[in-house]
């Protein structure tokens, strides 16, 4: 039986969470703040995590880049649970690694649907390769590292991801929705502006470390690395 940990400071909200999982067999634990969720942590992992960003001590998005930065942590899926509902609060929650966003207030069916559409996915997706190459450019996947003529590059959680996805992918052009449901694994509800956004800070960062010209504009289609 699959265990979902919920992090929520609303005791009303948590309690309806844990009493809908419950009800369809999942195995659910709720807790208030940080600190309690990491003890759990290192007790036993979760198979996925519902994190609010309005937390007591830390919040959600400084617990999303902890997990995502901790070998540990870092491939179990998280939805983000919060009222916030800018799209600068979407962007900065899923480019710190959330595998998708719902705002309050909304429906207990549809969370259980985005979080079977999640663990799906995860249980769907293909171990990659540990390390892929072109040219002088290098992708380790499991250090979570990537070099340009042996200089490192430092690159966001989401734009590893993206990068990664295009570099598997070379001489195809892929549009903007795909790469959107790829990297970010569901439809964003279709603000495909989020892919023109990281791809151009992406290639400033490769710019940065002399990768000059690697990810090409189809115009009116989206995006292709050369192979």
């Amino acid at each position: 039986m699959k265990k979902i940990y919920c992090v929520e400071d609303d005791e009303s909200i948590r309690e309806l969470i844990i009493y809908a999982l419950k009800s369809v067999d999942y195995t659910a634990v709720g807790f208030e703040r940080g600190s309690d969720f990491y003890r759990a942590l290192k007790e036993e992992l979760p198979s996925l995590i519902l994190l609010d960003i309005m937390l007591p001590e830390e919040d959600g998005i400084e617990i999303l880049k902890k997990l995502k930065a901790d070998p540990t942590y870092q491939k179990i899926p998280v939805i983000m649970i919060t009222a916030k509902t800018s799209e600068y609060d979407k962007v900065k929650g899923l480019d710190s690694g959330a595998d998708d966003y719902i705002t309050k207030p909304f429906g207990i069916m549809e969370l259980i649907s985005r979080i079977r559409a999640v663990l799906r996915r995860y249980e769907e997706k293909e171990s990659p390769s540990t390390l892929v190459c072109l040219g002088d450019l290098s992708i380790d996947y499991d250090k979570r590292e990537v070099r340009y003529k042996e200089q490192l590059c430092d690159l966001t959680y989401k734009e590893f991801e993206l990068l990664y996805y295009l570099v598997k992918n070379k001489s195809i052009v892929l549009s903007r929705e795909k790469i959107l449901a790829a990297v970010w694994s569901f439809d964003f509800e279709g603000e495909t502006r989020t892919v023109d956004m990281h791809i151009k800070t992406l290639r400033q960062k490769l710019e940065a470390c002399g990768c000059i010209d690697l990810i090409k504009t189809i115009r009116s289609v989206g995006y292709k690395i050369e192979g």
